[in-house]
């Protein structure tokens, strides 16, 4: 979205963040694997799922760029994306730190009602133990929803990340530090992936584009690692609510504001 906002087409930087994604996600995953915040099962998972989905969503970019309508297309998506995480996300964390400032009360309608995706998850198949995260579930729900994220990936380049974590703490009930180091071992490989069948198929890698963003987000990676385990989880989900909020309204006001040069049909017409 920041690429965007720059004034780079939407499918050109898609591509080369997918490609940038890779160096810092290399970077990002052997730090926290060296904390022990990456659940590998979990994580193995939604990459299979993450690569089979990141396949169909390049197939689905190159349709749309023969017909013309790929970077509508992925603006649109990333108003829809970032508003619906972003919104719930900054919702929920100021509902849980409210409720951690405020003295505890019982609260038995929140535990005793069983939601419909929750027996859903209950009631899948070969249900198996996720040790490092602390739940149990079937492998099916992982592979779904890193399939769907792995669609999600290509078209907007992003990687997965800010759909990725959200999915893993909301519907996998993972701990938000294994939420992190996890979603980054599991980006990296999906957008390897992206990054070859971008190449190849739709030819939109900026590769020195792709490489100065790959040295700050790597460096970057280090250290987001460290100060990560300062901050509360609540804390770490209203920065990044804060971040896509603003970004989507950005986005949302080029699609709709008056452009600087308007379109005319040849001959005056």
């Amino acid at each position: 979205p920041l690429l965007i906002m720059m004034g780079i087409p939407p499918t050109v930087a898609a591509a080369s963040d997918s490609n940038q994604i890779v160096g810092a996600s290399t970077s990002g995953t052997l730090a926290h694997l060296r904390l022990g915040n990456v659940d590998v099962k979990m994580g193995v998972l939604l990459l299979v799922g993450g690569v089979l989905g990141g396949t169909v969503g390049v197939e689905i970019i190159k349709a749309l760029r023969r017909m013309g309508n790929a970077d509508f297309l992925i603006n649109i998506t990333y108003v829809l994306m970032l508003g619906l995480v972003g919104g719930y996300m900054f919702i929920e964390s100021l509902q849980s730190m409210k409720k951690s400032k405020a003295p505890s009360e019982p609260e038995p309608e929140r535990h005793t009602k069983s939601n419909a995706f929750a027996r859903l998850v209950a009631a899948l198949p070969w249900q198996m133990e996720f040790s490092r995260s602390g739940v149990r579930m079937s492998p099916i729900l992982p592979l779904i929803l890193g399939g769907l994220v792995g669609v999600l990936s290509a078209i907007m380049g992003v990687g997965g990340g800010f759909i990725m974590v959200p999915v893993m703490v909301y519907l996998l009930r993972m701990p938000m530090h294994v939420v992190v180091g996890t979603s980054l071992f599991q980006i990296l490989f999906t957008c390897i992936n992206v990054t070859i069948m971008q190449s190849v198929s739709n030819h939109t890698v900026d590769f020195v584009l792709a490489l100065l963003l790959l040295v700050g987000s790597s460096l970057g990676a280090q250290v987001g690692a460290r100060v990560g385990r300062k901050l509360h989880g609540d804390q770490l989900k209203i920065l990044l609510a804060s971040l896509v909020l603003v970004v989507m309204g950005k986005i949302l006001y080029e699609l709709i504001a008056r452009p600087d040069v308007l379109l005319a049909y040849a001959g005056g017409h």
